[in-house]
């Protein structure tokens, strides 16, 4: 594995649309499960510093829950208002039964 992956969680710790928020060097991200898929993204929406953790997962969206805005989990781009800001997203792999994240 590429030195700047890091190790996340273990492949099956989270069920189908669920997230796990973490922590790497100040930076608070979510790791979420979507359509059998894992992406990391930023924990905090970008239009009111609110967490998504506290939002729902619809399909391949999160859903801030402050103010209704949806973001695409693989491109960070938000998909409505009043969001107009993207997240930031990271690439993601999956090997030996473990999720690794690059965090850059």
């Amino acid at each position: 594995m590429d030195a700047s992956y890091i190790e996340v969680a273990d492949v099956g710790e989270l069920a189908p649309n669920q997230m796990k928020a973490f922590e790497v060097d100040g930076k608070r991200l979510l790791l979420v499960l979507a359509e059998d898929r894992y992406y990391v993204i930023d924990e905090m929406c970008s239009h009111e510093d609110f967490s998504l953790a506290l939002g729902c997962i619809k399909g391949n969206k999160i859903k801030c829950s402050l103010h209704g805005s949806f973001f695409d989990l693989e491109s960070g781009e938000p998909l409505d208002e009043p969001a107009d800001e993207a997240i930031c997203t990271y690439e993601v792999k999956v090997e030996d039964n473990k999720i690794w994240a690059k965090i850059s």
